[in-house]
């Protein structure tokens, strides 16, 4: 059995808990904790470092994509859904009906919802650009208002970006 390791973020928005192994970050989840519960450690291995360094950059303004090593696990139709929302610019929205066209399963848009909801690798795989077709605000595992956060956070900062 592959050991899980653990390490907090804190972001301008809450603690980030990012899991994963020696070789891959498998989850990137807004906690529930106040403060930091799981510090840097010797043992704290590599990937997780270079996320946290990565996500560091991210919320400073200073990082637009992510190059550390990471895993998705889900069904076929997530992961596909999880790719396509990956082509969604830094600073850009797309709707549950953009993606599901995408897709090319227009017919798709609640399960591209629920699809977008089990996504483990937040602002990495950038479920917080998706909205609402009318242009509101939907569904955020982490809060409605770090989504606002995350997308207002994206436009300030794109002017930066080279």
């Amino acid at each position: 059995m592959t050991k899980l390791y653990k390490l907090d973020y804190e972001s301008p928005i809450g603690v980030v808990e990012i899991s994963g192994t020696h070789e891959a970050i498998i989850s990137i989840l807004f906690s529930e904790e106040n403060e930091k519960v799981n510090g840097l450690h010797d043992e704290t291995p590599l990937v997780l470092k270079e996320c946290y360094n990565q996500l560091d950059g991210y919320f400073k303004g200073k990082c637009f994509e992510f190059t550390f090593p990471y895993r998705v696990e889900g069904t076929d139709f997530q992961k596909t859904v999880w790719e396509a929302l990956k082509e969604i610019p830094y600073a850009k929205t797309g709707s549950y009906k953009d993606i599901a066209l995408s897709i090319g399963n227009e017919k798709a848009i609640r399960a591209v919802g629920s699809a977008n909801g089990k996504n483990k690798l937040s602002i990495v795989i950038p479920c917080h650009r998706v909205i609402g077709s009318n242009g509101t605000l939907t569904g955020y595992a982490g809060g409605l208002w770090r989504k606002e956060w995350l997308l207002q956070h994206e436009k300030t900062f794109q002017k930066e970006k080279r």
